[in-house]
Order: structure tokens, then sequence, then C-alpha cells
């Protein structure tokens, strides 16, 4: 596995662009959260410009119907990368305080930035890890301990939920406007307004299993 560095003056070099903000979450039982972010990427890409993690302010939750926790917390950042797999990530980890005045996790989530240009609403489902005993959750309810992930960006890693219990709870909503730019040199289309030629769809499959091209025989 050679490194974009490694690679980078043979195989060309294509632009993600994201901006928006992390807008507001929905989060039943609590009253005061905050939350902080941060990209996981494969090995081919880097960051050219922008924060790859940031930490919103504390807010309480709205008195509107809805009762949305509102951030409207900006992000903006640029990567380049020499192969659409290992596309980013946006990981994000929803704290409170509890009882004891202490922060607390309040959900991790993950979800791949969405890989067609223009503006997207983006809903993250979130989950807390569960307790793997009954002693431990009742230990964990006298003391105000939780168990927590050691490191948010095994969020990222799908086997992280099957190995862990887990229980959903609430959710993030992004706005966020996605540019690329010559993606299409990779021999992928993805809705941007690129020169024709002959090249194949961006698929999920592209950016989360095996690195290589889709057949170029189906097309």
């Amino acid at each position: 596995g050679n490194t974009m560095a490694e690679r980078g003056r043979d195989d060309p070099v294509f632009l993600l662009m994201i901006s928006g903000q992390i807008q507001s979450a929905e989060f039943p039982e609590f009253d005061e959260l905050y939350c902080n972010y941060s990209f996981v990427y494969g090995q081919d890409w880097a960051i050219v410009s922008g924060l790859s993690e940031g930490i919103t302010q504390t807010t309480k939750r709205a008195s509107t119907p809805e009762k949305h926790f509102v951030w409207n917390f900006p992000i903006d950042v640029t990567f380049k990368s020499t192969n659409p797999f290992g596309w980013p990530q946006i990981v994000i980890c929803v704290y409170g305080l509890n009882a004891l005045g202490r922060d607390e996790v309040r959900g991790y989530g993950a979800v791949h930035m969405p890989i067609t240009p223009g503006r997207h609403t983006v809903e993250v489902p979130m989950f807390v890890p569960e307790p793997s005993s009954q002693f431990q959750k009742l230990l964990g309810w006298m003391i105000g301990t939780r168990p927590e992930f050691m490191d948010p960006k095994f969020v990222a890693q799908g086997q992280g939920r099957e190995i862990t219990r887990v229980r959903s709870q609430g959710h993030v909503s992004l706005n966020v406007n996605v540019v690329t730019k010559d993606l299409w040199k990779q021999g992928y289309r993805n809705g941007a307004k690129e020169p024709p030629t002959n090249v194949h769809t961006v698929t999920r499959g592209a950016i989360s299993g095996q690195p290589v091209r889709p057949d170029v025989s189906s097309s």
C-alpha cells in the first residue's frame, strides 16, 4: 500500500470541497449538549485547507415544539486524493454534563460525506455503548460513569458496532455543500459538470469497499 506521497507523481489528483454546518441535534432526554467532530479518511487522502476537527459551543434545548439543540456550527474543509477509496467520513461525538458535573458521552455517530455535488441534508444516527453486564450498568448508574469508545475514530470503522453493544440514541443534522474538481480524471462520474469521457458512476462500493475501479466492460 503506497501512500499518496509516494504515488502522487503519476496518479491524477482530484479535490473534494465540503462546506456547511452542524445544524442541530435531537436528543429527547437531555437539556444541554455540545459536540465535537473529526474527519476520518483513507491513506490516499490529505487536507489541503480548512479544519479536520472542531468543537461546538454548549447549547440548551430550544423552546420550540421540536425541542432541538441548535448549533449552526461551521464546517469548511478541502481534501485532495488520488483514489476515491477512503472517501471522508465525519465522526460526531455529542457530550453533556452528568449529575456530578462531569462530561459524559451522549452519542457517537459516523457517516460518509455525500458523493454527488450540491447541497445536502445529512442525518447522522447516534449510538452509545452499552455496559456489558447488569453489574456494570448498576455500578455506572451509582458512580456516574459510562462505557466509552476510547478513540472516536473507532466509530468510523463499521466493525465497531458488532463487537461493541450499542444503543440507538438521537440524531444530528448537517447541512453540507459538496464540490468536486477533476474526479472525472480518475475515470469516475459523480454528477459534476466535467468533460465527457469514458467514465463510471461513483458507487458506495468504490468509496468503502475494495480500492478498485468498476469493471470497464460493463459500460
